[in-house]
């Protein structure tokens, strides 16, 4: 967790690019210390000096360590719960190759593993593509990103994989010994996913009634409300426990508080997101059915005790692929593409991402920036090659479009 500042500063991009967010440690009890300790930002600095000394022989590549673990970054004002804190949580994956090619082989293999992830789990449609020069890793060669767009119009950036060709290598002295004795510096892989696609999760799905949660994701998929007075509490709890049983493997909670109303019940579980609401009232038994009612829209169906099972596999599979294509055609309906510095700030302003003609120049950027108060890139679509346009910015040959947005 803390990194001596010799160990930080050992490769120059990285230690620019991350000096701004660094929190350091200068005492200990009532003693200085000797050498400042930054809590870590990133791990990279803290984990190569030790690959320096594991990794001798191509014999012992690739290694490929996954950890997960905090970090601190504390470069802004105002934090925002899942979405910008100081302190995060987060999964990262540090991978050493003795080739080029086998380093940029293992970018589809992430970024799959991340969109099934996302996409299958989450339900969650993001933008796939490469950071600028700009807002790229610090002391990478470049990083993909995958980039979502919240219900207030900011853009936010989810998993990303960076590779670092050699440069921490270099600057950590990780060599190894190839299959001809030469001495040779290794290339390297970073990549991460953190809690921050929580909060992602929980803006896109929900509503004014509370969170929405993907099926696959629910610890308990099915919530069992049983509505009963006095005569026939007894008879509905029992059909409501015989019905938990058949759904077992859906994790469902039967709620036969009596101290709540029916009505304060709906509203609980609809605030917790559970997907599938199950009614069960003295009418429903008499007609040996229940009330079957979706949280993400709220549709209602009157369900057959014989076909429950059945209704309840499907409805879960409807709610999970209805999330992901709601997500897609939010994103996709809010991107605009445009010309000139004056659309781009018009649609950003209008809580949208803008698709621009970039020449990926930093200092292009920053004026971008400056001139629509805070757009920035946000990745570049993959395999584009060059376009025949001039860069929204400077004038100048644009390299690739770009998505523009306003962003945490």
């Amino acid at each position: 967790m803390f990194i001596p500042e010799k160990l930080l500063s050992k490769e120059k991009e990285h230690v620019k690019g991350f000096s701004p967010e660094v929190a350091w440690v200068t005492e200990a009890g009532n003693s200085k210390l000797a050498e400042r300790l930054a809590i870590r930002p990133t791990s990279e600095t803290i984990m190569y000096a030790s690959f320096s000394k594991w990794i001798k022989s191509w014999k012992d590549l690739p290694l490929k360590l996954n950890q997960w673990n905090n970090v601190v970054r504390w470069e802004f004002k105002h934090p925002v719960p899942f979405l910008r804190t100081r302190e995060f949580l987060w999964n990262e994956g540090h991978t050493v190759f003795a080739t080029k090619e086998e380093a940029e082989s293992e970018r589809n293999e992430i970024i799959g593993i991340y969109k099934h992830i996302v996409e299958d789990y989450m339900g969650l449609y993001g933008l796939i593509g490469k950071k600028s020069d700009k807002e790229k890793f610090a002391g990478a060669e470049y990083t993909i990103s995958m980039e979502y767009l919240l219900p207030n119009g900011k853009a936010v950036q989810g998993p990303d994989f960076h590779h670092d060709g050699q440069n921490f290598a270099k600057a950590f002295d990780i060599k190894f010994l190839d299959k001809n004795e030469k001495k040779q510096y290794a290339w390297q892989n970073t990549f991460a996913i953190s809690t921050r696609m929580l909060g992602i999760m929980i803006a896109v799905h929900s509503d004014n009634k509370g969170f929405v949660l993907p099926p696959r994701l629910a610890e308990n998929q099915v919530v069992i409300i049983p509505i009963f007075k006095k005569e026939d509490k007894e008879k509905i709890i029992r059909k409501a426990k015989e019905i938990s049983s058949e759904l077992k493997k859906y994790n469902p909670i039967i709620d036969h508080r009596e101290e709540y109303s029916p009505g304060w019940k709906f509203n609980e579980w609809e605030l917790k997101g559970i997907p599938i609401r199950i009614e069960l009232g003295p009418r429903d038994l008499k007609n040996k059915e229940v009330v079957l009612v979706r949280r993400d829209n709220g549709e209602k169906k009157n369900i057959k005790f014989t076909n429950l099972k059945k209704e309840i596999e499907k409805t879960l599979e409807s709610i999970q692929a209805d999330l992901l294509n709601h997500s897609k055609e939010n994103l996709e309906r809010n991107i605009k593409e445009v010309g000139s510095i004056q659309e781009l700030k018009k649609v950003v302003s209008g809580k949208k991402i803008a698709f621009a003609p970039f020449c990926n120049d930093p200092k292009c950027e920053e004026d971008i920036k400056y001139q629509t108060n805070g757009a920035k890139t946000l990745n570049a679509p993959l395999n584009q090659g060059r376009i025949n346009k001039k860069c929204i910015g400077c004038g100048k040959e644009a390299r690739e479009m770009f998505y523009f947005g306003k962003s945490y």
